[in-house]
C-alpha cells in the first residue's frame, strides 16, 4: 500500500471549486479536490497512486473510486478506495464502500455495507 511507504501523496493538479457543478463522469490522474456537486461518476484513472479529496461542502452523487481517498462531504453512491479511505467527521455516505484501509472519525455515517 503506498500510504505506507514513504512515497509521497499525488499532486492535486484537478479543482472543482464551491459553486461549480459537473454534470457526467470525472477521471482524472494523479489527485482531485471537490468542494463543489458532481452528478457522475468520480473515478481515477490508470494505474499509479492517486488522491480524491471531497470537502465539506461538495456533494457527489455517483460513484467515487480511487486509491487514497479522503471524504469530508455528502457521497450518494458507492465508494472504492484502493489504498485509503479516510472518512472525517463531517462525512456522509450513502452507498457501499469497499477499501484496503479504513480511518473513520466520530461523526461519521455511512449507510450501506463495508467491506
Amino acid at each position: 500500500m503506498w500510504f505506507q511507504g514513504r512515497r509521497k501523496q499525488p499532486p492535486i493538479r484537478n479543482v472543482v471549486a464551491d459553486g461549480s457543478t459537473i454534470s457526467g463522469e470525472l477521471r482524472f490522474t494523479d489527485g482531485v479536490r471537490i468542494d463543489g456537486d458532481v452528478n457522475g461518476d468520480v473515478v481515477a484513472d490508470g494505474a499509479l497512486p492517486t488522491l480524491v479529496v471531497i470537502g465539506e461542502k461538495a456533494h457527489i452523487r455517483g460513484r467515487v473510486k480511487g486509491g487514497h481517498v479522503i471524504i469530508s462531504g455528502e457521497v450518494s453512491g458507492p465508494v472504492e478506495s484502493d489504498d485509503l479511505l479516510e472518512l472525517r467527521p463531517s462525512a456522509r455516505i450513502l452507498g457501499d464502500v469497499r477499501y484496503e484501509a479504513l480511518e473513520m472519525h466520530r461523526g461519521a455515517s455511512i449507510s450501506g455495507e463495508l467491506r
